[in-house]
Formats: C-alpha cells, sequence, structure tokens
C-alpha cells in the first residue's frame, strides 16, 4: 500500500509532491528480489550461518565525506551472499530508525524494500518500530520476510526455521521479548527442549545486566541471547565457553554479526560461534540497492525538507550574511578561504546526489539549523558551503557596525561535522587540520584559530 501514509505526519503534504512519490516507489522500489546477486554453493561446508543486523537507526549509507567508513545497506549483499541461500538465516533485530520524523518515515518504508531485496528470512520489530509500521500499513500487507514482535505486543513472538545442512536439519527457534525481566512466560522451547538439532534463540529489545546475569535467568535450551546496542561495534557480552552466548549487533549498520552453527561430532548438539563482520567501503556494491538509494535520493529531495527543517531562533536580529559581506574588510581572509574545501562544500553534495538532504546538508553551509541561516541554494545561495560565521557566529551586527561589535556566539565547533563516524581522520590531527584553514593573522600563530 504505497500509496497510503508515505510521508504521514501531522503537517499538511502537498498533493503533488506525494503522487510524484508514489510513482517513484512504484516504478523503482519494488524490484524482483532475484536482483540481489547469489555467491556460488560451497560444497562440502557443513555450518549453518545466522547474519544479523540491527540498531540500524535510519543510517542507510554513511555519510562518505572521508574514506574507510563503515556500512550500507548495497553492500550487505555482499557480506551474506558468503554463504549459500541453502545454508544461511538473514535476521534484522529491530531499532529501523531513530525516530517518527518525515524523513524517517521514508526510511522506514525503504528498509523495507531492502529487506525484501536482501532476501531476510526475519525482521524483529522493536515497539516503536511497530508503531510506525503499523502507522504506515506495513503490517496489513503480506511480507515476503516473517515480522516478529515481541510478546508484550501481541501477535506472532516465537519463528522458527529448519534448515538442512551437510545433510542433516537443523531446527531454528527465534523468540522476541522487551527485556530479561520480561521473560515470565518463556515460549514452549525453553520449558520443553526440543529432540533433534534445535537451536534457540533471544532477542530482547532493552539491554537488562543484571537479568542476564541472573542464574534463574539462565533456562535450559537456551543457545544464544542477542541484546540491542549501545555501542557502534558488536560486543560480545558473555564469557568464553559459557552459555547462553550472549551478544549486540552494534549501531548503524556499520558491521553484520554472524552466528556459525557447527555440529560436534562427538555429542552431536549444535555450537554457535559469535562473528562480527565489518561492512567495508571495498565491498561491491549491490546495483538494486544502488538503485534503491537513489530513489530514497529523489523522494528526500522533492520533498522540501530543508525548507521545512526546525530552525532555532538567533534573537536580537542575529542573521547570517555569507562570507562575501566579510570581503570588504577581510579580503586577504577571504581569499584564503575560497581556496579551501570549505568555500564549496555544497558542491560536493551536489555531485553525490544529496544536495536536499537535511542531514548531509547541515554541515556543508551555514546556519540551517538558525533562522537566517541557509534554507536552499535558490533562496540563500550566500550562504552555500562552509563559511566564515561557521566559526565566527552570524555577522549581521558586526557588519553593520562596521567590525566595531564583535560577532557572538552561535559559533559551531569544529567537533560538531568533523566525527569519528563522518571525518574519521580528523582526531589526532588537529593541528594539521587547522594549518588549512588558518587565515589572516593566525599564520603566525600555528593552531591559534581565532573567533
Amino acid at each position: 500500500m504505497l500509496q497510503e501514509g508515505l510521508f504521514a505526519r501531522d503537517r499538511r503534504v502537498n498533493v503533488t509532491f506525494v503522487a510524484a512519490g508514489i510513482c517513484i516507489l512504484a516504478a523503482g522500489l519494488s524490484c524482483p528480489s532475484q536482483t540481489v546477486r547469489r555467491a556460488p554453493p560451497a560444497p562440502g561446508d557443513g555450518e549453518l550461518a545466522v547474519f544479523f543486523t540491527g540498531s540500524g537507526l535510519g543510517s542507510l549509507r554513511p555519510c562518505g565525506c572521508s574514506g574507510g567508513q563503515l556500512g550500507g545497506i548495497e553492500k550487505r549483499s555482499a557480506v551474506f551472499n558468503s554463504v549459500p541461500a541453502s545454508r544461511r538465516l538473514i535476521v534484522e533485530t529491530g531499532a529501523l530508525v531513530e525516530s517518527d520524523r518525515e524523513q524517517d518515515l521514508m526510511k522506514y518504508r525503504i528498509l523495507f524494500e531492502a529487506f525484501k531485496l536482501l532476501n531476510y528470512d526475519v525482521v524483529r520489530l522493536t515497539g516503536p518500530d511497530h508503531e510506525i509500521a503499523a502507522r504506515l500499513g506495513l503490517l496489513e500487507d503480506q511480507q515476503p520476510f516473517e515480522v516478529l514482535r515481541s510478546a508484550e505486543q501481541g501477535g506472532p513472538a516465537v519463528f522458527t526455521r529448519r534448515v538442512m545442512v551437510g545433510g542433516r536439519e537443523i531446527t531454528v527457534n527465534f523468540a522476541s521479548f522487551a527485556s530479561g525481566f520480561s521473560f515470565l512466560q518463556p515460549p514452549s522451547f525453553a520449558l520443553h527442549p526440543q529432540n533433534g538439532l534445535t537451536v534457540n534463540i533471544l532477542i530482547l529489545e532493552h539491554y537488562d545486566p543484571m537479568s542476564l546475569l541472573h542464574r534463574s535467568w539462565k533456562l535450559p535450551g537456551v543457545e544464544c541471547v542477542i541484546c540491542p546496542s549501545n555501542a557502534d561495534e558488536p560486543q560480545l557480552l558473555s564469557k568464553p565457553g559459557e552459555e547462553p552466548l550472549i551478544f549486540s549487533v552494534g549501531r548503524f549498520g556499520r558491521y553484520v554479526c554472524r552466528l556459525g552453527v557447527t555440529i560436534e561430532e562427538q555429542t552431536g548438539r549444535p555450537v554457535p560461534r559469535f562473528d562480527s563482520i565489518p561492512v567495508r567501503e571495498k565491498l561491491p556494491d549491490d546495483p538494486a540497492l544502488v538503485r534503491l538509494y537513489r530513489q530514497y535520493q529523489q523522494l528526500v529531495n522533492q520533498s522540501n525538507l530543508l525548507e521545512s527543517y526546525p530552525r532555532i531562533p538567533l534573537g536580537e536580529k542575529l542573521s547570517f550574511v555569507g562570507s562575501m559581506s566579510c570581503k570588504g574588510c577581510h579580503t586577504s581572509e577571504y581569499d584564503q578561504w575560497s581556496t579551501t574545501a570549505h568555500s564549496h562544500a555544497l558542491a560536493t553534495l551536489k555531485k553525490a546526489g544529496s544536495d536536499g538532504d537535511p542531514e548531509c546538508v547541515i554541515c556543508h553551509v551555514s546556519g540551517l539549523e538558525y533562522e537566517g541561516g541557509f534554507v536552499t541554494e535558490e533562496k540563500t545561495p550566500h550562504l552555500a558551503g562552509v563559511g566564515c560565521e561557521n566559526c565566527h557566529g552570524p555577522g549581521s551586527e558586526h557588519v553593520l557596525a562596521s567590525g566595531l561589535v564583535p560577532t557572538r556566539q552561535p559559533k559551531t565547533a569544529c567537533t560538531k561535522c568533523h566525527t569519528p563516524e563522518q571525518s574519521g581522520e580528523f582526531a589526532g590531527h588537529e593541528e594539521e587540520y587547522m594549518k588549512k584553514i588558518m587565515h589572516g593573522r593566525e599564520r603566525a600563530a600555528a593552531g591559534n584559530v581565532k573567533h
């Protein structure tokens, strides 16, 4: 039901835009799952691989402002296809987006399409995930993957899949619960362990360390527990050899967790082994997922999110005037700034097709988050790029007073945009980076950036 609830928000949405969005989705998002590349079978391998993703929080792709970044839905198939489809299961553990903002609702639909293209077996929804899915009508349609909810939410809370590995059948059970403390009515497989080769996996929405450490909680027949992430990297939370095996999947889609299950020859028991796989930049892209992301970019660009971006009042008639207004008195500084990447930062987004995405644009212009700051390139071309006022503050007072009144807050710190995720080489090389933007009197005082 792509026509219903595409951008459901409290504010009114332009009908023409909604119709255009529907056309884009109908034309391209529902690509057949066969477009995902398949790896050739690896004969003689007697291991079942269960891949886990989760806590993506709306990160469809890393920002790309620096090399070596991890993540990207278009690279996941390269990880999944390292194992033949007949010997793998793919599971999403939830926390798909951060909020119910308009842009997150777009991402939510895109993610459901991505799960189809990537042939996910199970998509587990947290409480907030479930509310958004219901709001968008996604639970009304039959999905090619199993939608798993917590027992507390009602509906299916257990999913079972049987897989043939090395000529032997392995039964894998997935059960979803809000937390370890809510595990009061465990699924039947925990109370009555099944015969045969069985792997039982619990997925928790909340991480309660005390509940996981409590001996009475460790019921027989549970081999693996997956917790929500509070770190970007996956974490193995249980001790080596300890049962059940407990881990988190990491955030923002930078890693894929792999649970390898083999059969111990002496006991005949399934033995799980945990590993995490970084989704590296060098992994090949899946063309179908690349197209899906481009369609997301088109939807974002058509939605005019930049113009509706929430803005903070500056007060006292402060506003951003643009770097050209500084040139008259600070000619050498302006000329030096013009040679830097900051001066044409928005152009890099235009090349990538993300110049309408506020999540990207905010670090490539002046004052997007403030009243009197950047709106669009058409309406505020003088604020395109990272200019003088990013570091020195809005310049309206300073210019009107011919420089007699100093600029003041808000002033943006470098680390607001040069984060470890977006600019991995910045930390530890601050002085080197500062030398690239020093101007005027600062040239004689390395590391001294005036404000």
